[in-house]
C-alpha cells in the first residue's frame, strides 16, 4: 500500500492542545490564542472562560465565523450566559469543549471548508 501525505488547503492546523499549550503547525503556543483556517491571532487576553464578557469574542467575530469553538482549557467550563447570547444574537453557533477536543473538531471542520474560528484558553 502506498501512502500519500495530504496537505490541507488552509494555512493553520492544530496538531494538539491541552490546558497549558497548543501545537499550531510546528509552533508551540503557551498563551491564549484565536485560530481560523487561514488566520492566527497569538494574543488573546482571555484567561478564564467562566469570566468572559461579550467583548472578549470581538477578535473571533472579526473573522466572520459561522461557528465558534471555544477551547476552555483542560477541564470543561462554560462562559456566562451574556457571552453565549452574543453569539446567538449574531446567528453564530458556539460550542465549548476542552482544548484537546476543540483541536480535533477544528481540524475536521476546517478540512470541510467550514468558516470555523476557535478561541483557545491556555493557562501557560
Amino acid at each position: 500500500m502506498q501512502l500519500h501525505l495530504e496537505r490541507p488547503d488552509y494555512t493553520f492546523s492544530l496538531r494538539g492542545a491541552d490546558g497549558t499549550s497548543a501545537l499550531v503547525n510546528a509552533r508551540r503556543l503557551t498563551a491564549s490564542f484565536v485560530l481560523a483556517p487561514n488566520t492566527l491571532v497569538e494574543i488573546w487576553p482571555v484567561r478564564d472562560v467562566k469570566t468572559m464578557v461579550p467583548a472578549d469574542l470581538d477578535a473571533l467575530f472579526a473573522l466572520q465565523p459561522e461557528l465558534i469553538l471555544l477551547g476552555c482549557g483542560a477541564t470543561q467550563a462554560f462562559p456566562p450566559a451574556a457571552t453565549m447570547a452574543a453569539c446567538l444574537s449574531r446567528g453564530i453557533g458556539l460550542e465549548t469543549m476542552v482544548n484537546a477536543a476543540a483541536a480535533r473538531t477544528f481540524n475536521v471542520l476546517a478540512s470541510e471548508g467550514r468558516r470555523v474560528v476557535a478561541g483557545f484558553v491556555l493557562a501557560g
